[in-house]
């Protein structure tokens, strides 16, 4: 086994993956998104299973550039984001915003006292910056409910909402009910999801960003 740098990996990688992927009707822009997705799982079978809806790449370099709020259901997620890579963007996330009230002890008090997720009080809780924000979903259907409520109810629009929640109980309801709306998203289907494809799909935008939109 020959010994390569770490960004020889990441070219062969992609080269591999480009190669391996065979036809796909994905844009250039929309293949950058898919097939870092790929990179981050080596899991081709996720490929019919993205959706992009309303140009969800390009508003994302927009709001990237912008200094748009992150808003992520989980602090694992937020964890994830690369600091450095946005901070190259724009200055204002070297000082993060980037934001989850997952912990709160307000967030937990509310979900209590009304005996629902402290995903759906964690969104709630930070709907301001929900409103022309991006809006990181991994883990919890429920953050995606709150994410449409607040869009159909309150006038709340995101620029960009990667909708990936996982599991069973809910999951497949709430992306549907997503389609529903007129809306910039990036979306797995089905139950599949995590905060590895999340992760992925908003560092491949960023990179695009970065290169001003270029390949």
């Amino acid at each position: 086994m020959d010994l390569v740098t770490g960004e020889q990996i990441e070219q062969m990688s992609m080269d591999t993956i480009d190669r391996e992927a065979g036809d796909h009707s994905f844009t250039t822009h929309e293949w950058a998104v898919v097939r870092r997705m790929i990179h981050a799982s080596a899991d081709f079978t996720i490929m019919p299973l993205v959706k992009f809806n309303k140009d969800p790449v390009s508003r994302g370099i927009e709001a990237l550039k912008n200094g748009a709020p992150i808003i992520t259901d989980s602090t694992m997620l937020k964890s994830g984001i690369s600091g450095a890579r946005l901070s190259a963007i724009n200055d204002i996330y070297r000082d993060g915003n980037i934001f989850c009230n997952i912990a709160d002890k307000e967030v937990g008090r509310l979900a209590r006292e009304h005996n629902l997720s402290r995903s759906i009080f964690n969104f709630r809780s930070l709907k301001e910056k929900i409103n022309q924000g991006i809006v990181c979903i991994g883990n919890a259907p429920t953050a995606l409910w709150e994410v449409i409520r607040l869009f159909n109810e309150e006038d709340i629009r995101p620029a960009l909402i990667f909708a990936m929640p996982v599991g069973f109980i809910n999951v497949v309801e709430t992306k549907e009910m997503l389609k529903g709306i007129d809306t910039s998203y990036i979306l797995m289907d089905g139950r599949r999801g995590g905060t590895t494809f999340v992760v992925a799909a908003l560092n491949a935008i960023a990179i695009l960003a970065m290169k001003d939109g270029k390949i």
